[in-house]
């Protein structure tokens, strides 16, 4: 006898939607094949929870399951079917509707019988229903491509091609690789939600990217060239002399690739003037020889406006 997919997640009947995914993910960590290399027992385990979460993890799926109508593998369940009574009005032998009918024999069954000779046809072939996953990947490889795996359910490693440049929420589809077809129909495929990790440096903007990149007062003040960071590595830019924070300067060609359009973006690189942790003596007398001997007000024109 098959084991009750609750039990397998270590969940009660009445657990929650979010409840059977914590239970899962915990499961699922625990006994993964890449951290539990060379251990057949937990591969097995492995198996058994991701397979459990597949019904259970989709409230459709699950209802079904907990009525009975398909069993721990997913697969249909023959329900029991019956006659309906007679209909007192409609004479002998008739049904008080034709969902009656429709109780013991496919539609197309009774016309294949009627117009066809009485030559009855077998059941008719469905094709498999569509897998989910979520795949997470970091914003460089998203950024540049790369090739990832996912596992099936049970326990098969799928190769995913991560497109270069694809955005978050995209959704790959690899045809053939869901659940099997029924009565010799076509499977379904796999439909890989890809979700693309947050990076501290660089910041999506459709297909531009944007940085923000410190440079010390004496950069800005002389000038300077400076290494600033892109997805396919760094490159000089030019800082010119009293370039003030917030100044933007734009690289063209250096933001990510569009997968559909092949076109690339451009990057974006807004700078901020980052004093020292310390400020020595000598910075000090000169900023305080430089305010006595000059006027400058960078607020006049903002507090101009809201006078």
């Amino acid at each position: 006898m098959a084991e009750d997919l609750y039990a397998i997640l270590g969940v009660p009947r009445t657990a929650s939607q979010e409840e059977i995914r914590k239970a899962y993910r915990e499961l699922a960590k625990k006994y993964h094949p890449d951290f539990n290399p060379g251990n057949r027992e937990a591969e097995e385990k492995f198996k058994k929870i991701s397979q459990a979460y597949e019904i259970l993890g989709d409230p459709d799926k699950r209802a079904r399951y907990d009525r009975g109508e398909i069993d721990e593998a997913g697969q249909e369940r023959p329900q029991p079917r019956y006659w309906r009574e007679y209909a007192e009005a409609g004479g002998p032998h008739r049904y008080e509707s034709a969902a009656g009918f429709e109780d013991l024999f496919d539609l197309d069954e009774i016309l294949g019988g009627i117009f066809g000779g009485g030559e009855r046809r077998g059941p008719r072939p469905r094709r498999g229903r569509d897998r989910h996953y979520r795949l997470e990947v970091d914003f460089l490889e998203a950024a540049r491509g790369a090739t990832k795996r996912v596992t099936t359910p049970e326990g098969r490693p799928l190769t995913v091609v991560i497109p270069a440049g694809i955005e978050s929420g995209r959704v790959l589809r690899l045809r053939g690789e869901g659940e099997p077809g029924v009565h010799g129909g076509p499977p379904g495929d796999a439909l890989i939600e890809v979700v693309v990790r947050p990076h501290p440096v660089f910041e999506r903007r459709g297909d531009d990217v944007w940085v923000r990149l410190p440079i010390t007062l004496d950069e800005a003040v002389l000038g300077a060239k400076v290494e600033v960071p892109t997805v396919e590595g760094r490159v000089r830019l030019t800082i010119p002399k009293g370039t003030s924070s917030g100044r933007r300067f734009r690289l063209r060609g250096k933001g990510l690739p569009n997968p559909l359009t092949g076109r690339r973006g451009d990057q974006y690189v807004e700078v901020q003037i980052v004093l020292p942790e310390r400020i020595d003596p000598e910075l000090e007398e000169l900023a305080r020889r430089w305010r006595e001997r000059h006027a400058h007000d960078p607020r006049r024109e903002l507090l101009r406006e809201v006078a």
